[in-house]
């Protein structure tokens, strides 16, 4: 008999024997041969003991290192044509499109979804494990600058031409519709781009601008790359706005000085401290322009706006010195470099001191282009988390039989609902404005949900990806699972293009600029959708939620009328969380209130409008805004505090 003392870390108990093959039989633990009472043995009986215990010590240590490499052993979590399980884009897209541009975009997303499966998302992991890399000299010492980038990469931009992702909604084939059938192809691309949508938003953004200027003919080459589906032939733009002293102060913050030259041309001098997707073949960036003396106007009156290439017909690079490349927590497959312009050429296209004016075009379109990266996300975390649902087994079941894990994740379903069908609002009404189909009141509406929706889906996406990885486990927090990565390139999506302190007072400077009349047809659009939506009894707790928050709404305005410019500043960001809400629970109801919705999407819209959908009134009524709360809040945060 064998009597076994375990290691330390489990309690010493008898030892049981397990048969691996005949003759051999291993203990879980090391064992030692005891003598037994009563049992008398001979030296030879000891020996033959004794090598009997050797070998068996050693088939266990072989047994022991054999499971030491063994890997955890899990499913992995995948997921199929993100189009055809996408049943809310679907019953949208059926909801909304004429039937004849349904029947070919169907085809067409079909066709898509399932090269991003299979073509696609391989290219998508190889640019993140092959980020960008700077070379500044070449052997001999002589100053190169070069970026390079992998072939992944660079493959991503010929797909994005081949596919017409910039293209679609310039071609206009389906009219006002063109617009939002671009937006969708962006929406199944930018989880499997591998970092490629933030540049194809500022080409967007670029093809904007130019368009908006009536495509003058030193542009219309530029106009022609940017739109092209020819691989050979496309271009991708940069946005160079970002200076020295950073953030969203360009006004005060840009001091990159533009010099007319005697051709008309200017040569650019300044130093761009955040340039995203570096290796890009053009730029759009801001400027002051030096006069006689080389004095500049200062402020948004001094800005103009400047077309530059960023490297000449024999790949040299136009007066630009790379000084290095940014190291970012997220988006490392994309180049983003600190640059000095040391006399590169560039063309002004604005009128001069019109430069913020100009390029405010691009900013909604990246911004758009922000949102369609934080619906794209939470959909893809959550389909991830669906699929592991059901592959996961963890305290003798999968994981969609634990009530509590399919509740968490419900909850996430719901939020990324709302985000979608705000997204679909959006460039719906930007497909109208671009088609000349728009109404006043539709053009004021886009002006306030653009930063609205970019905000609130920041935050949103940020959330659900965090919440998310906690439905992995520990996996989640591994770095080759993919999931960290899908996390880190989300956390950017609040920060870029106006954080939300930033866009929450834009918000307040639409409503101003509009004199109130943005906020009125922001409340009668609402009020149209929820009179379509009380048609539907199952949603009439809902309704009642949002009138409800509604006359909240309005009281806070009607008494934040009378008050100081502190408190609208205290309130901006509350304030916009509440339009969003609102605004997106009517369209959860609107949605819900189709002849064939189903009864999740009367579920989502229920579940949406139970929550505080009018945070701006709650946190007024608790004296939130007043400045006593002003000061509260410095005192909280610089109580001994060294500063």
């Amino acid at each position: 008999m064998f009597v076994c003392h375990l290691p330390w870390w489990r309690s010493s108990v008898t030892c049981k024997l397990w048969q691996v093959q005949p003759g051999h039989f291993l203990p879980w633990g090391r064992c030692q041969m005891l003598s037994i009472k009563g049992i008398n043995t001979t030296v030879g009986q000891e020996q033959q003991a004794s090598m009997k215990e050797k070998q068996v010590l050693e088939d266990l240590e072989m047994h022991l290192a054999r499971r030491d490499t063994e890997p955890l052993f899990q499913e992995q979590p995948e997921t199929g044509n993100q189009y055809l399980e996408d049943t809310l884009l679907q019953s949208y897209l059926k909801t909304h499109l004429p039937p004849k541009v349904l029947e070919e975009v169907h085809q067409d997303l079909e066709r898509f979804g399932n090269r991003l499966l299979t073509k696609i998302q391989p290219l998508s992991w190889e640019c993140e494990l092959n980020p960008p890399m700077f070379r500044q000299y070449n052997a001999w010492g002589q100053r190169v600058d070069h970026i390079h980038t992998c072939s992944a990469w660079r493959r991503m931009k010929e797909i994005s031409a081949e596919e017409g992702l910039i293209a679609e909604a310039y071609e206009k084939r389906y009219s006002n519709w063109s617009r939002l059938y671009q937006a969708v192809k962006l929406y199944l691309f930018s989880s499997s781009s591998g970092g490629f949508s933030c540049p194809l938003a500022m080409t967007d953004g670029a093809a904007k601008v130019i368009e908006s200027l009536g495509i003058p003919g030193s542009l219309k080459n530029a106009f022609d790359r940017l739109t092209s589906r020819d691989p050979e032939k496309f271009w991708t733009s940069g946005q160079w706005m970002t200076e020295r002293r950073g953030g969203s102060d360009v006004a005060n913050g840009t001091q990159t000085v533009a010099r007319k030259q005697p051709d008309g041309t200017y040569r650019l001098y300044g130093f761009k401290w955040f340039t995203s997707a570096a290796d890009s073949d053009m730029a759009l960036t801001l400027a002051r322009i030096a006069d006689a003396e080389g004095q500049c106007t200062q402020g948004s009156r001094g800005l103009s706006l400047f077309f530059l290439r960023v490297r000449d017909e024999e790949g040299k690079l136009n007066n630009i010195q790379v000084q290095r490349l940014k190291d970012k927590l997220g988006t490392r497959q994309m180049a983003t470099a600190e640059l000095w312009l040391q006399g590169a050429r560039a063309e002004l296209i604005s009128a001069e001191g019109r430069g913020v004016a100009a390029i405010s075009n691009m900013l909604n379109i990246t911004r758009i282009h922000n949102v369609i990266g934080a619906v794209a996300s939470m959909r893809r975390m959550i389909s991830l988390s669906r699929d592991y649902a059901c592959k996961r087994v963890a305290f003798g079941k999968l994981l969609k039989n634990h009530p509590l894990h399919m509740q968490t994740i419900a909850r996430m379903e719901v939020q990324v609902r709302g985000a979608f069908l705000l997204l679909m609002e959006i460039v719906h009404l930007l497909g109208l404005a671009e088609t000349n189909l728009a109404s006043e009141q539709d053009q004021l509406l886009l002006r306030l949900l653009i930063p609205v929706a970019k905000l609130y889906t920041g935050k949103q996406a940020s959330a659900v990806a965090v919440e998310a990885m906690e439905s992995f486990g520990g996996q989640g927090y591994m770095e080759d699972t993919g999931l960290p990565v899908i996390l880190r390139d989300t956390l950017v999506l609040s920060i870029w293009e106006g954080t939300t302190n930033i866009l929450s007072l834009d918000v307040l400077r639409s409503l101003t600029k509009s004199q109130g009349q943005v906020m009125a047809v922001f409340l009668s659009t609402v009020q149209k959708k929820l009179e379509l939506a009380s048609g539907t009894e199952e949603l009439s707790p809902a309704v009642q939620r949002a009138r409800e928050a509604i006359g909240s709404l309005r009281q806070f305005m009607a008494a934040a009328g009378s008050e100081q410019a502190l408190t609208m500043e205290l309130a901006a960001r509350d304030f916009s969380y509440s339009l969003a809400r609102i605004y997106t629970g009517a369209l959860l109801m609107e949605h819900a209130a189709r002849p064939d919705a189903s009864c999740t999407d009367v579920c989502a819209a229920l579940r949406w409008c139970n929550q505080e959908l009018c945070p701006v009134a709650v946190e007024s009524g608790r004296g939130s805004y007043g400045g006593g709360a002003a000061l509260q809040d410095s005192a909280l945060v610089f109580e001994n505090s060294r500063l």
